[in-house]
């Protein structure tokens, strides 16, 4: 892999690095060895320590990547092929001039696009400056306060080119940090009261899981599957076992996760270490999108404050950042992710309650599923059940944006319908605008026309209509969007988020796109394709992918033909 030489210098013996066949700043070796400090060199830090190396300098140079592979003992080609993978991740040449010192990044998802998001863009490309780099970028979880732009690691949101431009000139580049109810807070309103029953055996696993199961508190990251089973299945497991939180909701229109973490981030904490007790987890790894950095400075203060005061003693709570890839919300992509590899979904089975992290048997939740747990065992598991609406059961987060006056983190009974949901809870459409269709599942989780606002949304009352509700988030069309446009700027979406690795889903979306761009579609030929991304993709992203075009196809022919 590399050969040293010893030279004489200045008295004393310099050790100069070689890697095979490549020029190496030698530089490099001294500044990621500062960077990495007394971190230990374990292979599944190589995301967190590419972060660490891209903060320092703006871009990963080749000279850096291959210190970076010295220090950890693998290939540069490992090490190469990770970096690359994730679009926050900046790989140059040494050669390559200098990237501009700040980058403007302009969402161009669903929502921001219908709130103007295109001509702020191009404006900015225009008005910007040599020394501002501008970019599209996929969702960033603020759908809710459309337009949206990145600015280093602040966002602004409602954005207009000077909004953007100001805060580019003030430096206002750091995260935002939210008003929160801290630890102290939260334990003086009784939390954290049931983790330590838990921990002084005032309850069984056994108990906890019962209640969870009478709940029917069902996954809330978009699979439904119901809780209490999966902490079944994974305890029955022979240990050591590991927990893993996806809060990597990159899902265009989801952001409720992000409003949770921002507000009550101990209900969130308290719920995640109790499901760890339960299944006895020895660690629990929380994958925190990239696009969160005010979340990620709240996690890092009160994670710290709570394990000073020993709560969280007999688990070893693990924060790992993400850098840009939807793929990652996939359960089994993203634990690739947290053992620092590419985010390549895996086949199953075996599931990952079996083969997880590690290798090891894994229970692995949401956010808002784990928010739930406190409020269900301390008030009852028939209470929370006893919320629904239309037969169904408990409470659900809908993240709502698009064209209605109060858009947001909207708390509502499961099976709420999209017209009681716009109507009572989001305070009708905006004026102007006239209710046309609906996501209720975000990017892949299909299109229905108004005429269909009465169908409770929950898990199973959507896939009989080709859709389903998913991380339930929902975007609201009107009469002023054009259908064929909304699914084109979807496939897009899933054509850039594709992983690569199989190739009905690589080749696939981006043959939609250029099949969707003319204004007439080869119906018939597009719907063959969505059949085979469907029904040979390995992941949800391609199988998914279809579904806007389908019921562009089925519901909306007039908006393409």
């Amino acid at each position: 892999m590399e050969k040293t030489t010893k030279k004489k210098k200045a008295g004393r013996s310099a050790v100069i690095r070689h890697p095979k066949g490549r020029r190496v700043r030698q530089t490099a070796f001294a500044e990621v060895d500062a960077l990495l400090e007394d971190k230990p060199r374990t292979r599944d830090s190589l995301i967190e320590f590419l972060h660490l190396i891209q903060d320092k300098y703006n871009c990963l140079t080749e000279s850096h990547l291959a210190a970076l592979a010295h220090e950890l003992k693998v290939s540069f080609a490992e090490v190469y092929e990770v970096a690359t993978f994730y679009a926050h991740f900046d790989v140059v040449k040494d050669s390559a001039p200098p990237l501009p010192p700040l980058t403007i990044r302009v969402c161009d998802s669903l929502s921001c696009e219908m709130q103007g998001a295109q001509a702020l863009l191009v404006d900015l490309l225009e008005k910007a400056g040599k020394d501002i780099r501008v970019l599209p970028a996929p969702c960033m979880g603020r759908c809710d306060h459309a337009p949206v732009a990145e600015i280093g690691h602040y966002h602004a949101e409602k954005a207009t080119t000077a909004k953007v431009l100001e805060a580019a000139k003030n430096g206002q580049i750091g995260p935002e940090i939210p008003t929160y109810t801290d630890f102290r807070q939260y334990r003086e309103d009784g939390g954290y009261s049931l983790l330590w029953d838990c921990l002084t055996d005032a309850y069984s696993a056994d108990e906890i899981i019962d209640t969870l199961s009478q709940s029917d508190l069902r996954g809330m990251g978009g699979a439904g599957f119901p809780a209490g089973q999966k902490w079944s299945f994974v305890l029955k497991e022979p240990g050591p076992r590991l927990m893993t939180i996806n809060a990597d909701e990159g899902e265009p229109g989801t952001f409720k996760d992000k409003f949770y973490l921002e507000t009550d981030p101990h209900r969130f904490l308290e719920g995640m270490l109790i499901a760890a007790w339960a299944v006895e987890a020895t660690d629990v790894y929380i994958y925190l999108r990239d696009e969160y950095p005010g979340a990620r400075k709240i996690l890092q203060t009160e994670i710290a404050k709570l394990e000073a005061a020993g709560l969280s003693e007999r688990v070893n709570i693990h924060l790992r950042r993400g850098a840009g890839a939807y793929i990652c919300g996939e359960e089994s992509a993203m634990l690739e992710s947290i053992e620092g590899k590419r985010g390549l979904p895996r086949h199953r089975p075996p599931y990952i309650s079996t083969v997880g992290l590690f290798g090891r048997p894994t229970l692995n939740h949401n956010v808002e599923t784990v928010f739930w747990v406190r409020d269900i065992i301390e008030k009852g598991a028939h209470i929370f059940a006893n919320q629904g609406a239309h037969d169904r059961k408990g409470l659900r987060s809908y993240s709502v944006s698009g064209r209605v006056k109060k858009p947001g983190v909207k708390l509502a009974p499961t099976g709420t319908t999209m017209n009681e949901l716009i109507a009572e809870v989001c305070g009708g459409m905006e004026d102007g605008h006239t209710f046309k269709a609906y996501l209720p599942g975000g990017a892949s989780g299909g299109i229905l026309p108004a005429n269909m606002a009465d169908i409770p949304l929950d898990f199973g009352t959507l896939e009989e209509h080709g859709c389903f509700i998913g991380s339930a988030a929902v975007i609201v069309l009107s009469d002023k969007d054009n259908m064929r446009d909304v699914a084109l700027n979807l496939l897009r979406f899933f054509e850039y988020e594709s992983c690569g690795q199989c190739t009905p889903c690589r080749v696939g979306t981006e043959k939609a796109v250029k099949m969707m761009t003319p204004k007439k579609w080869d119906t018939p030929l597009l719907t063959e394709l969505c059949d085979t991304m469907t029904s040979a993709s390995i992941c949800g992203l391609g199988q998914a992918a279809g579904n806007p075009i389908l019921s562009v196809i089925k519901h909306f022919p007039e908006d393409f033909e």
